[in-house]
């Protein structure tokens, strides 16, 4: 998640929505801080906007969606001129909500589209696009990092900064842009398995996972060279072949785990693991715990309430 150490000696300003702004020629960095408990804070830019999470949570409101919990390490990219109303259950002065909008100049994300569609075209033939809806993600550390370096580039007195920031916009819009495509791929994977060579190795990938993968193994199933299918899986997914998959591994893990009966062992093989030391570390490297820990905690939480009695 991003550090809140970036927004240190912020001058307050108003308790609800307190707003420190960067203008620059390819964006407008704001920096929120709410001290207070508030409800139906409204906000909307001319620009699209990437709003992100950096401490505390808001309730967001988008459209017609009942409103979701928004939380650290998350990220929400919205079109232009996109309401949004938000919500501050537990926000005190102590223990300020944090967080950032990018309004991002739409010259410059057409023009990433653009060199995209030109330089690293899809494989289905369909082209990258600025999304007209929102787009909810987990960052990777790869866009937390981006995000981190742009707050210090707009905060630095520096005569080259714009075009340190527009050299790192570019990036954060490409990754932004990979996560949306991973995401359309895991989403729609099955259905468009015979249409899509990168949804039919999805739909294979997800089939057997209990199974010996390798990359020379799936380039045959989505018809292209082991180096073609390499660039054009990382192009659209934001991650290699064998990230992937160990990605679907832990994912299926995690809901085993939430039979208490299943053995760690068991799980292990189940999702693919050869070595349980393996499966363990990976598991921990992921979900921040033990596959044993994880297995306990979601029985405790499965447990009914006594209600205090």
């Amino acid at each position: 998640m991003l550090n809140a150490d970036h927004l240190r000696g912020t001058d307050l300003q108003t308790l609800v929505e307190n707003r420190t702004t960067y203008c620059l020629d390819a964006l407008e960095l704001n920096l929120f801080e709410t001290h207070q408990v508030a409800e139906a804070v409204h906000l909307q830019f001319d620009q699209p906007v990437l709003a992100s999470m950096i401490r505390g949570r808001k309730i967001m409101h988008l459209r017609e969606d009942p409103g979701f919990a928004f939380l650290p390490g998350e990220s929400i990219l919205l079109p232009a001129r996109e309401r949004m109303r938000i919500d501050f259950p537990d926000a005190t002065e102590r223990q300020p909500t944090k967080c950032l909008a990018l309004a991002i100049d739409e010259a410059e994300v057409n023009q990433v589209v653009q060199m995209m569609n030109d330089r690293r075209p899809r494989t289905d033939g369909a082209e990258w696009t600025a999304s007209d809806y929102n787009v909810h993600f987990t960052q990777q550390p790869a866009i937390t990092q981006l995000l981190q370096r742009l707050v210090f580039l707009c905060a630095e007195d520096h005569p080259n900064k714009d075009l340190f920031v527009r050299m790192h916009l570019r990036e954060l819009l490409i990754r932004i842009m990979q996560t949306e495509s991973r995401q359309y791929h895991l989403r729609t994977a099955t259905d468009r398995a015979t249409r899509s060579p990168l949804a039919a190795v999805i739909t294979y990938v997800r089939n057997h996972l209990d199974e010996k993968l390798t990359v020379a193994q799936l380039s045959r199933i989505a018809c292209m060279s082991e180096s073609g299918f390499y660039r054009a899986f990382r192009n659209e997914l934001d991650c290699s072949p064998v990230e992937f998959i160990n990605r679907e591994r832990l994912k299926l893990a995690a809901s085993l785990l939430l039979d208490p009966d299943r053995s760690i062992r068991e799980v292990a093989l189940r999702c693919g693991f050869n070595s349980v030391s393996y499966f363990t570390r990976s598991f921990g490297e992921q979900f921040g715990r033990s596959p044993g820990a994880y297995q306990e905690e979601q029985v405790v939480l499965s447990l009914p309430s006594t209600g205090g009695k």
